[in-house]
Formats: structure tokens, sequence, C-alpha cells
């Protein structure tokens, strides 16, 4: 007969080979071998010389990437290495600019594969199919819960289109989450990571199986300014008629209306604060405008389709906060008990750009929801979350979490 003591002992080494061990790095310095290095060697030490399972970098446009990638793979051998270009980035405890961010991850109970997807803008749908080919879910019914951490190039565009072909691809039987690749706010070129590569007009997948449940959350404290608006007229990024009027010109009328100074030739400043939402009948998935055309047209981060009622919105920091805070205890409250291990967050450059400073409130809510848990993470452009609950796919000014269990 076993005695309870036995048991229990024998239970508990069996709690510790089935965990997940994550590290959280982050570096300042400025050059891609030495920020390769530094991190590299912070991962290795933290996992005794034995490989990280899965690697995430998230890194400035300012970094050299192939130097960067190739020193982090020398230094700590990561199975599978994956991340992006980002625009602001962020670890436990520090946030900047230019700077580099990883998260590597070891575990005895979840498998993790890797996908890359080339010529986005020419066939998302190639693209969609080639990252799934990487994924071991259909082959492995022993794996209770599929998850997948997207990052993808959105200014290839398509974005919203390419979450919808991973989904059908997958049979729906997939949550998504993640983001686009940002590259400081320039809107440039923006690169995701495989491996050693840095690809531009790309998406990028971590395929993550697991037999506990993920937990992934999303919010953005935005509320309707203004009257809803019929989207009249639009072709792909480009906003071109509301209410049958020139976009701009209900911009202009919104402006006189709230006492803001709008001007078109710099609307930046004004459409960080004054974003449009799409009511999706549960809520709104918002679009962030970024400029005004000769025509009247505003371009904007991603596609808003005709015929979609839309309105003005209007935050403010302790909303953004509020909002990310939310977000993170529903992810805790999706772990079913199960102990947070780290997690993964993401919220728009426009937020940060919107917000500066004030930023750090936002994440000091998310680290003061996950307590001792650490996190990493950046700002994107474009936000991805598919969940069971979550439907709308692709959003703007939105804080997504993924909290990993142990």
């Amino acid at each position: 007969m076993v005695s309870d003591s036995i048991k229990r002992n024998a239970q508990r080494r069996k709690d510790r080979m089935n965990m997940t061990y994550s590290y959280v790095a982050h570096t300042e310095l400025h050059h891609a071998e030495d920020a390769g290095a530094f991190l590299g060697s912070q991962i290795s030490t933290a996992f005794n010389g034995e490989p990280p399972d899965a690697l995430l970098l998230f890194a400035s446009s300012k970094y050299e990437y192939p130097k960067l990638l190739q020193t982090i793979e020398s230094a700590c051998r990561p199975k599978i290495l994956i991340g992006c270009s980002s625009a602001g980035e962020f670890a436990t405890g520090t946030h900047c600019e230019g700077s580099a961010s990883a998260v590597a991850v070891r575990s005895s109970e979840t498998r993790f594969a890797a996908g890359l997807g080339r010529g986005l803008r020419a066939n998302p749908i190639a693209a969609a199919k080639a990252v799934v080919s990487s994924f071991h879910g259909p082959s492995s019914p022993e794996y209770r819960y599929r998850s997948a951490l997207v990052l993808i190039d959105a200014l290839a565009g398509y974005a919203e289109d390419l979450v919808w072909q991973l989904i059908l691809a997958t049979g729906g039987t997939y949550r998504f989450f993640g983001g686009g690749a940002g590259d400081d706010g320039q809107f440039r070129q923006t690169h995701v990571f495989y491996g050693t590569e840095a690809v531009s007009d790309a998406v990028v997948a971590l395929e993550i199986l697991s037999n506990k449940p993920l937990g992934i959350g999303l919010g953005h404290g935005w509320q309707p300014a203004g009257p809803p608006l019929r989207v009249t007229e639009a072709a792909g990024l480009r906003l071109v008629g509301l209410n049958a009027m020139r976009a701009v010109e209900v911009f202009q009328e919104h402006a006189v209306a709230t006492g803001q100074v709008f001007d078109a030739v710099d609307p930046l400043p004004f459409f960080l604060h004054n974003v449009l939402g799409i009511d999706t009948g549960k809520g709104y998935k918002l679009r962030v405008p970024l400029a005004v055309n000769p025509d009247g047209s505003i371009s904007c981060a991603a596609e808003i389709p005709t015929g979609a009622i839309v309105c003005i919105m209007g935050t403010g920091s302790a909303s953004a906060a509020q909002a990310a805070a939310a977000a993170t205890e529903d992810a805790l409250r999706q772990l079913q008990g199960e102990r947070p291990g780290m997690a993964l967050f993401f919220d728009c450059a426009a937020t940060r750009l919107r917000m500066g400073k004030e930023f750090g409130i936002e994440l000091h809510a998310v680290q003061t929801a996950l307590g001792e848990a650490g996190y990493a993470g950046c700002n994107t452009y474009g936000q991805i979350a598919r969940t069971e609950t979550q439907f709308s796919g692709f959003h703007n000014c939105t804080a997504v979490v993924c909290v990993i269990p142990e």
C-alpha cells in the first residue's frame, strides 16, 4: 500500500516535470552583435546552457537584423527563433524605443512549431497555407488546445484577409493572437523573423499545442464620440466617403463640433485622438486614420468595408490602462486555475504615440494584473486576436494579451 505522503511527493515530482519555463530579457545596447550576445547569454544562463524550445524576439528597426539574429542563435541555440521588427519594445519592468526584448520558453508538455508564408501582397491565400503546412495540430490529437502567435508585415496589406485565410486553413480549430511588425513609426518597411532571416511581405507564426489552456484577452477602452456613420465608399486602405460626404469633411465637422484643431496637412495629431470604430454588433473594432489624400479620402492603417457603420471614437489614458488590465484579467481567468508563467503583450504604435510617457501607466496595469509573472512584447502596426468569443481578427489601438501557464 502506498502512503499518502509518497503519493504527494510523486505528484510534486510529476508537476515539476510537466511545466513550462520562461525567461524574459531586454537590452538597449545599440550594436546588433552586442545586443544579440547579451540577450543570448542571458537566456543561455537562465536555462543552464540548454537550448530554448522557442525564442521570440521584438527589435527596433535600428538594428541590422541578420547580425542580431545570427548572434542570438549562436549564443543560446534556440530550436525555434521567430519575431518581428517593432515600434517600441517592453519587458517586465521596462519599456522604451530603439531596443530589443525577447522571451524564451522551455516546456516538457507543450509542442512548438514555426511556419513562414512569403509573398503576402501577391497571394495571401498561399501565404496562409504555407504557414499552416508547418503546423502539427491535425496529426497530434493528444493535445487539447491549439493556438498560434501570428506576426505579419502589415504594410503589405491584407492583414484582415490573412487572419481569415488562417482560420479557413485550420478549419477554425486554432486560436490566434499577435500583431503587425513595426519600424519605429516610419511606416516604410517592416520585417518578420524566421530563424536568422528577416523577411518583408511575409507572415510568421508559432504554433503552440498544449494540454493546459492559454488565456487570450483584448480591450481598447474607446467609446463613440459622435453619431453613427455609414461608409458609402472605400477602396482598400482608403476611406473615401461617409454618409455620402468626402471623408475629410466629416472629420473637419467633428473637429469643429468638439473644439479640436484639425490640420489636413498634418492630421496625425488629431487622428491619434479620433480613431474610427467599426460597429460589429458586439462592440467596436478600431481603425486608425493616418493621412488625408488630395481627393479628400483618408488613408487608414487597415481596411474598412463599404457599407459598414462606423463612429468617430474617443478615449483617455485611464481608459486605455483599464482596458489593458481587463484584457489581462480575462486572459488569466481562461487559465482555469493554472498558475500564469509569462505573458505576451501587444498594443498599437498609435497608442504609444498618443499616450507618450503615460504609456507606462498601461504597462503597469498589465503587470499589476499579472502579479509575479513576467511579460514581454512590443508596439505593433495592428493587433491580432481571434478566439472562441472574439471573431473580429485584426484590430488597431487594441491591447492584446496572451498568458501562458507554467
